[in-house]
């Protein structure tokens, strides 16, 4: 049986009458796009507080802080996605768990897709963080103590804004990762890019176009992060800390 292809499918009006299988796809992509955002939030402002108690002398925040790394870490994302989605709203108090099922579509499943992935790359970016800052000299820690700090000043104005530089290739990486694990949410009924896809061949049945289109967006997105971040890299370059690397030529 030969496939007939349709290039032209994403121009014809999609069954849900919303407009063309193009539309939704980039609405598809809209809700990728503010599911990532909103779980990066999450996952930086968590895992950066995970990664700071983790380097404290404090033996009971290295605990916990470890703990919730090993938890996270070791559970599968599609696992975490169904506790969020199906299991939280029963075991908080019942008038939450009731409002939390209420909630209208797609709220309902946008809103466990975010803390999922928020709370699950918050794991990843807590290593990354405490990796940054044990990787700085041990003279820097001191001279803030040196200089009268007191230990969450020395993390605020001395370590961290170093650290966060050191692990910005890295965390580029985890904002990609959030972006493509974001799929993950079309398993509780959230229609982002690539339920968005599943959908358009489902109706079309053209399955090669669907997911060319889907892929071909994938990478249009993390190719205009990755360009962000180095610009990023660049400006928040400190001169003579992180080194250019330099190219030998060859033979040499």
């Amino acid at each position: 049986m030969n496939y007939h292809w349709n290039w032209h499918i994403y121009w014809e009006l999609s069954p849900d009458g919303q407009g063309t299988y193009f539309h939704s796809l980039l609405v598809g992509l809209g809700w990728t796009l503010a599911t990532a955002l909103a779980a990066w939030v999450i996952a930086l402002v968590l895992g950066s507080v995970l990664g700071v108690m983790r380097t404290t002398p404090s033996k009971w925040a290295v605990k916990f802080g470890n703990a919730y790394v090993e938890l996270f870490r070791n559970i599968p994302l599609l696992v975490q996605m169904f506790l969020w989605y199906f299991v939280l709203p029963e075991v908080v108090p019942r008038a939450i768990g009731t409002w939390i099922k209420q909630m209208p579509p797609p709220w309902g499943a946008y809103v466990p897709a975010v803390l999922c992935l928020g709370f699950f790359t918050a794991a990843r970016v807590s290593e990354q963080v405490r990796a940054g800052i044990q990787s700085l000299p041990r003279g820097q820690g001191m001279a803030g103590t040196a200089l009268g700090l007191t230990l969450p000043e020395t993390y605020r104005y001395v370590l961290l804004p170093m650290a966060y530089r050191i692990i910005l290739p890295p965390l580029t990486s985890e904002f990609m990762n959030i972006i493509k694990n974001s799929s993950v949410a079309l398993t509780i009924g959230l229609v982002e890019l690539t339920a968005a896809a599943r959908s358009m061949q489902e109706f079309s049945f053209q399955v090669f176009e669907a997911f060319t289109a889907a892929t071909t967006i994938y990478i249009l997105v993390n190719v205009v992060v990755v360009f962000g971040m180095r610009v990023l890299e660049r400006k928040l370059s400190v001169p003579g800390f992180i080194g250019k690397q330099i190219e030998v030529p060859a033979g040499h």
